[in-house]
């Protein structure tokens, strides 16, 4: 119950500090004329927030570091608040974030504008991160590998473990940054993916994970304060690349990254339905499987208002959070 009470302050303290600085960054944002470009092939009613700010992840990423730094400033008087498995995941938080401002930057003032970064390089840079993380977690952390609702017992994957890791922590960041794409959707969703990773987390134990599950739960509810339906900005490739990620290897620390595909199925749907539309289209020479990709777009296009897919899809992720849940304790 301590711990309960603990991580449910710091996310009403990352919420708070979220909420008063955004104003602020807001004003900067607009002073520098950093807003979002709208794709042409996007629905038309898309087109009125074009130059709406951007690269609005910094938003919920600064108060996540402020409040993690002050915790480890609280071990130097003698209080344990913070272990270093937190590093792992905040510095991933950190290398996605600024491969994310690279991108919105390039695509807002850079040569490629309105397209940002070549998408192999943006890969490339991802596949290596998530390479590097993928060999911390295994090697200096050893978190366990693979657990499964039923199983007694962690699994071992050997070196197997590496390339599967890399392969959930680059997914779930493009997944992610697929579904940011309406107001309020992928802060929302993400918001109660972790809040889910965090309950497991305080499940096993790993109090310090949930402290910080619950840290970023509370920054982007902060966000949603300014995201949600007429967004005053985006979180952009620096939120969301840096959000999957995180999300990933938070899932790769508790050892229930299986349940991803339960907990985290509207990012999944989202992904897939990229997969499946671009795969579609080349074997049919044109032909459309779905009215627009991500997922999103094909239900607006379906006549759904943007209120209304957010809304309906958090209902799913909610509803899938708490399956997850429920099998995590199986």
């Amino acid at each position: 119950m301590k711990q309960t009470t603990f991580v449910l302050g710091l996310a009403m303290l990352s919420f708070v500090m979220t909420v008063i600085w955004g104003p602020p960054l807001l004003r900067v944002l607009r002073h520098f004329k950093v807003g979002k470009l709208i794709r042409v092939d996007e629905p038309g009613h898309h087109n009125v927030k074009m130059g709406t700010p951007t690269m609005g992840g910094v938003m919920f990423i600064l108060p996540v570091l402020m409040l993690t730094a002050m915790l480890n400033a609280a071990t130097l008087i003698g209080f344990t608040v913070i272990g270093r498995s937190v590093l792992i995941p905040l510095i991933v938080l950190v290398s996605y974030a600024a491969l994310g401002a690279i991108d919105d930057w390039q695509g807002i003032r850079g040569k490629r504008r309105g397209e940002g970064m070549r998408a192999r390089t943006k890969f490339l840079a991802q596949v290596l991160l998530a390479l590097g993380t993928a060999l911390v977690l295994k090697y200096v952390l050893e978190v366990p590998e693979l657990r499964l609702p039923g199983v007694k017992g962690d699994m071992e994957l050997g070196l197997w473990y590496i390339p599967i890791a890399a392969f959930i922590i680059v997914s779930e960041s493009n997944a992610i940054n697929f579904t940011d794409g309406l107001d309020g959707l992928a802060g929302l969703i993400s918001a109660t993916i972790f809040a889910a990773f965090g309950g497991i987390a305080l499940m096993q134990g790993q109090f310090y994970l949930a402290r910080f599950c619950f840290t970023i739960v509370g920054a982007l509810f902060g966000f949603l304060w300014f995201n949600v339906h007429p967004a005053e900005l985006f979180m952009g490739d620096t939120g969301s690349l840096a959000l999957g990620a995180t999300l990933a290897v938070v899932a790769l620390m508790t050892g229930q990254w299986p349940l991803l595909l339960v907990i985290a199925v509207i990012p999944l749907s989202e992904a897939l339905s990229v997969v499946i539309q671009v795969t579609y289209f080349k074997l049919t020479k044109g032909k459309r499987f779905f009215k627009m990709a991500p997922l999103h777009l094909h239900f607006e296009l379906l006549g759904w208002s943007e209120t209304q897919v957010v809304q309906r899809f958090w209902l799913i992720g909610l509803l899938t959070a708490m399956v997850g849940i429920g099998l995590a304790l199986v």
